[in-house]
């Protein structure tokens, strides 16, 4: 069962919003848990970790309220499920691109701002008493360098609540071309340490 036609069985619950938070929660802790294992795999089969670290978070309520109305959508939990896919987020750092690869199939063409990365809507099944409800997550996997990047780009949109002059978009493009070089320097130096050892 999706989580729209979940929402309309609790809307008259006092406790909709809450009972929705729940969900989300779980389906974070689930996909947590289950890049846990799969970094575990690598360790135990490969001798090698390609995940330095996992961050995750669920949307601010007022982040969620901003967003709805800023693409001119009422504020209902319906039209939360329904247009915002970012609630539930979940980003896994790797070291180098290469360790991208291993864990998702990489988006070799980048988004207009440069930045590259990969994205994925996943949806969860979050197992509850009496139904299973899917719920999306969203996925993304970055090296270091990347993750550094975007988290100054979205500090720096968020400043001009997410209309920058076009120097400074043009700029942050030519960040994103560093940093991919940097990937790319960074996954060559490993590759010749691996020949080497």
């Amino acid at each position: 069962m999706d989580a729209l036609k979940y929402v309309s069985q609790i809307l008259d619950d006092a406790d909709s919003w809450e009972t929705m938070m729940f969900l989300y929660d779980a389906a974070l802790r689930q996909m947590s848990t289950k890049i846990d294992i799969l970094n575990e795999e690598f360790i135990h089969i490969h001798n090698y970790n390609p995940i330095e670290h996992v961050k995750s978070r669920i949307k601010e309520p007022k982040s969620i309220v901003k967003k709805l109305k800023r693409h001119g959508h009422e504020v209902t939990l319906e039209n939360m499920l329904k247009y915002i896919t970012d609630i539930a987020g979940i980003r896994i750092i790797c070291s180098f691109t290469q360790d991208i690869y291993r864990i998702a199939d990489y988006i070799t063409h980048p988004k207009v701002s440069g930045y590259r990365s990969y994205h994925m809507l996943v949806a969860v099944p979050v197992h509850l008493s009496d139904r299973v409800v899917d719920i999306i997550v969203e996925v993304h996997i970055r090296t270091i360098a990347q993750d550094f990047w975007a988290s100054l780009e979205h500090k720096i949109y968020y400043k001009f609540e997410g209309s920058a002059p076009e120097y400074i978009s043009k700029d942050l493009r030519a960040c994103a071309e560093f940093v991919a070089e940097l990937d790319d320097k960074m996954l060559s130096l490993n590759e010749a340490i691996q020949s080497e050892a």
